[in-house]
């Protein structure tokens, strides 16, 4: 088979995924709380956490990172995010209903729910700051 020559590099995943919160502290007790996730690093503006080895949120102070930051390997350009965001936890079939009782058991309202035309289904909520969280279970996508 012959490849294209202008095709892109291929891209492994998507490895990061990032969230912009106003009050640093209740957004981190909601996901330490919720999800337990191992945290990678923690600064005052930043926690990177470990999402089953395989991917990692990062929890951004709203404004901490709207300019440029020089550290000793580099330089990270400036970002932020405003308005109520939206990501996706890949979960199995069996675990959803597992979730939505960990939801109703920690206060965490289900905003909505979906069935999809593949069989995945699909449950909304949102965090403290207003970001829609989802759980997706397979036949979501056709890549999931």
């Amino acid at each position: 088979m012959t490849q294209d020559p202008h095709a892109p590099p291929a891209v492994e995943a998507v490895l990061e995924t990032a969230l912009y919160v106003d009050d640093f502290e209740r957004a981190l007790a909601f996901y330490d709380r919720l999800f337990r996730f191992p945290h990678l690093i923690e600064s005052p503006t930043l926690v990177a956490l470990d999402v089953s080895g395989r991917s990692v949120l990062l929890l951004f102070k709203r404004g901490g990172s709207a300019h440029e930051q020089k550290l000793p390997g580099g330089v990270i350009p400036a970002h932020d995010g405003h308005g109520p965001l939206h990501m996706a936890f890949a979960i199995t079939d069996d675990a959803l209903g597992a979730w939505e009782r960990r939801l109703e058991e920690f206060g965490v309202a289900v905003e909505g729910r979906m069935a999809w035309p593949l069989g995945g289904r699909s449950l909304y909520f949102r965090d403290p700051d207003g970001n829609l969280l989802e759980f997706v279970t397979p036949k979501v996508w056709r890549t999931y």
